[in-house]
């Protein structure tokens, strides 16, 4: 029998990004007619809007070889690190997603004065003591696929562009941590074609 290639199941889109304090409940990822779109993510899940680029998921493990002084190959190899971050810049540029990005806590928005549309609020960068760890969650646009990070603290450099013809973006890399009962992340896929083989 001559051998043929199946379609692939891809993802071709950026998907739904959402942020919720740490130990916020979980969505229950519960599929029906093999897509999770009836489970509403939690309301302490807040979407943060579209994004420059899409998002960028990364797990990366460094391994050490075990040698012997008498052979060349080595004769095992061991886990030393794992590393996962997801990253991506927000467009929608507002102070809570600035906060966000900071490790803030949600105190760290205050009211200067007024209401609606006289409201001026303030946003102050976090003391070293006040940064908070938070949770991220991704779904993919076509409501199949799931990521949850359960305990995670944004790195790096917090840079954006203000130009012209160009939207300025909040980019952030999200540094999945392990939490202290529990995996640092979880995959769920809805029906079977998202289970594969």
């Amino acid at each position: 029998m001559p051998l043929t290639q199946a379609t692939p199941l891809l993802i071709k889109e950026p998907g739904f990004l959402f942020h919720a304090p740490l130990a916020s409940t979980e969505p229950t990822n519960a599929a029906a007619g093999s897509t999770y779109d009836a489970d509403a993510w939690p309301v302490a899940w807040v979407p943060l809007g579209p994004t420059q680029e899409g998002s960028a998921f990364s797990y990366s493990m460094n391994i050490e070889a075990i040698r012997v002084a008498e052979l060349f190959d080595a004769v095992a190899y061991s886990v030393t690190e794992v590393t996962t971050t997801l990253a991506f810049a927000m467009t929608n540029y507002t102070l809570h997603n600035l906060r966000r990005a900071m490790n803030a806590p949600s105190s760290a928005v205050t009211t200067v004065s007024g209401t609606a549309a006289t409201l001026s609020s303030k946003l102050e960068a976090p003391d070293p003591s006040e940064i908070v760890r938070s949770m991220i969650g991704w779904e993919s646009l076509d409501h199949t696929l799931r990521l949850v990070g359960r305990q995670c603290l944004n790195g790096g450099e917090l840079q954006s562009t203000y130009g012209r013809a160009a939207a300025a973006g909040i980019a952030t890399v999200w540094s999945f941590e392990r939490p202290a009962a529990g995996k640092a992340f979880a995959f769920y896929g809805a029906g079977t074609a998202r289970l594969g083989a």
